[in-house]
Order: structure tokens, then sequence, then C-alpha cells
């Protein structure tokens, strides 16, 4: 059985989630990574700590107090009522903001691996030759880290695509607002029609296998040359 209309709503609206909150998690992620690599103020186990969370925290918890905040009373909610004049809960704002939360471990830790792994005397070598911290980043940094922002577009991009728990508690299921794949193939099994549950269900294992194997080979391609 092929897929349906709002089955395919359903993957362009995933697809736009995953790819802004890939985005996002890039443009913050990427000063934040820097500085938990480069800072040795002691009390930075905290701000670690608190990225990590996510993966250890069942994601309907995070979702449930994300929901709270999201109240038109709450915490986030009622600024943003305020400004814009509706609300977040069941909203797809809501939904990216989630999930900017719960994937962000997933970004932040592979950057941070790798601007641990740099070599500081080739950046003040740079530096002391006149070359400005953009500089530095974009013509040392980047080149050099390239397979750690693979990794992290990667496994946030995937990490998102593959959300169920926080997604389902602050969207609900609202088809062409909320319905991401992961809920929309909930939806085919809770009613039994599991023809067009094995086609999402499929298609997400083979995406899911297909982008680890084009993972795994860039970085063994990568560190073959290197040794080489």
């Amino acid at each position: 059985m092929l897929p349906t209309e709002q089955d395919l709503t359903a993957l362009w609206l995933t697809l736009q989630l995953a790819s802004l909150t890939t985005i996002i998690l890039l443009l913050l992620g990427t000063p934040f990574a820097w500085w938990l690599a480069n800072t040795r103020h002691r009390w930075k186990v905290i701000p670690e700590a608190l990225v990590a969370l996510p993966l250890i925290l069942p994601p309907t918890v995070l979702g449930f107090y994300l929901l709270l905040a999201f109240a038109p009373d709450g915490a986030l909610g009622a600024p943003w009522q305020w400004l814009t004049g509706s609300g977040l809960a069941f909203t797809f704002t809501g939904l990216l903001i989630g999930s900017v939360l719960y994937s962000l471990p997933f970004v932040v830790q592979p950057l941070q691996g790798g601007f641990e792994q740099l070599d500081q005397g080739m950046l003040q070598a740079a530096r002391s030759l006149g070359a400005g911290r953009w500089s530095c980043f974009r013509r040392i940094v980047l080149p050099l880290c390239r397979r750690s922002f693979l990794t992290a577009v990667t496994l946030g991009f995937a990490h998102t695509v593959g959300e169920f728990g926080v997604v389902l508690m602050i969207g609900g299921n609202i088809p062409g607002s909320t319905q991401v794949l992961s809920i929309a193939l909930y939806d085919h099994v809770e009613t039994l029609d599991y023809g067009r549950a094995h086609w999402l269900a499929g298609g997400l294992l083979l995406f899911s296998v297909s982008l680890l194997l084009v993972l795994y080979s860039i970085n063994h391609r990568q560190r073959t040359e290197v040794i080489r």
C-alpha cells in the first residue's frame, strides 16, 4: 500500500523540521562548542552536563516540561503570546524549539571533540602573523574539523527525523501542522494499517542506514588519507 497524501505531507514537514533544526544548531552550537573546548573555567561541567542531558533524559520528561513552559501562562508561552498573539504549544514553532533542545548534544558534542583536538600552536602562529579570528576559523578550524562538522550535521538531522516522544508531547498529532513521520507511523500502527506502517518504517530504516554508511565511509576515507 502506497503512502497517503497525509504521509507525504508528514514527510515534507519532517524534512523542514530536521533541516531548520540542524541549521539553528550549527549557528548556535558552533560558538558554544568552541567555548566549551577552550574555556578552563572550573564550572564548565555544568553546561556540559546540561547539553548532554537529553542523551539520558526520557523524551517525554523533556516534552512535559516544555509543554508547561509553552502554555499561555508559561515561561516561554506567555512572552511569545504577547509578542505574536499566538501560542507555542501544538505549533511547528514549538516543535522547532523542542527539537533544537533535544538534538543539542548530537551537534555540540562532535564539534567540541573536534575543537579540542586542534593544534593550538597552529592557531597561535596564524594569529601572530596577523590573521584575525574569523580568518583563522575559516581557513584553519573549518578544514581541520570538517569531519566533526559532517558528523554533527548528520547526527543532528537524523536524530530530529526520528524524534517521537518530544514532538508528541509538545506538538500533538495535527496533520499538516505538527504530524511528522514518526507520529504518522504511530497512527498507522494504532489503526492496524500495517501496510502503510511498513512503508514508513522501512523508509526511515533505509534512510538511517544509508546516512550512517555514507558518514562512516567518508570518515574512514579521511582517516586513511591522514595515515598515508
